[in-house]
């Protein structure tokens, strides 16, 4: 077991929390989508939890075999969706849970930043853009990359199969990071973060060299 971590300032809770409620409403936007990053994420989390000894592993377990059924209907084309309803509440449990093993000692900090590192990078890279463009990051829109690679002629299918490995790929790695080498998480983190990059970089530069322009929805 990992040793409890220090206390953690409220306010930077508070944000932590709001922030991946809101990111993962942001996510929910494309077929499939949140619905692997539940099954995944949390999947990661019961793993972790198990290793640990945790109390809460079989909650963690239970979240990610709720989502399983709803990502069968889920998939492209999809025939149910999450919505605001369903999206923020696991957004929510996933910051509370990941600063919950940390606090208490079920996993190393960087553990919930790596097994949801697709979702933070796709969202936080997206409103990071919006901010120094100078756009009203209240008003909805199709700016993420996800986003684009639909627009740009990948449909659904595709877009989900892509993030679906990198999903997979991340939270994988941070299990067998900390099981065999817990003291590289953060160099895993990083490796993890520089892919992503190129990744969200290439689609960028597609969709820019393709010339295309997107309109700002409000739906």
């Amino acid at each position: 077991m990992w040793l409890a971590a220090p206390a953690v300032n409220p306010i930077v809770a508070v944000l932590v929390i709001v922030w991946m409620a809101n990111l993962y409403n942001f996510m929910d936007g494309s077929d499939g989508l949140a619905g692997a990053m539940t099954v995944v994420g949390f999947g990661a989390y019961a793993l972790a939890g198990w290793l640990a000894a945790s109390p809460m592993s079989a909650l963690l377990l239970a979240i990610a075999a709720a989502a399983a059924p709803f990502l069968v209907y889920n998939l492209p084309p999809a025939r149910v969706f999450l919505g605001d309803v369903g999206s923020v509440p696991l957004g929510f449990l996933a910051a509370v849970f990941g600063m919950t093993g940390w606090l208490e000692g079920w996993w190393p900090v960087w553990f919930p930043i790596l097994a949801f590192l697709p979702f933070i990078a796709d969202a936080s890279v997206t409103l990071t853009a919006r901010l120094l463009r100078g756009a009203r990051i209240w008003e909805a829109h199709r700016d993420h990359s996800y986003q684009r690679l639909v627009q740009s002629g990948w449909g659904h299918g595709r877009t989900l199969a892509l993030y679906a490995a990198l999903m997979v790929g991340a939270a994988g790695s941070a299990v067998v990071t900390l099981v065999w080498a817990p003291g590289a998480g953060v160099v895993a983190v990083a490796v993890w973060a520089a892919i992503l990059a190129l990744v969200l970089g290439a689609i960028e530069y597609h969709w820019r060299r393709r010339g295309i322009r997107f309109e700002e929805s409000k739906g």
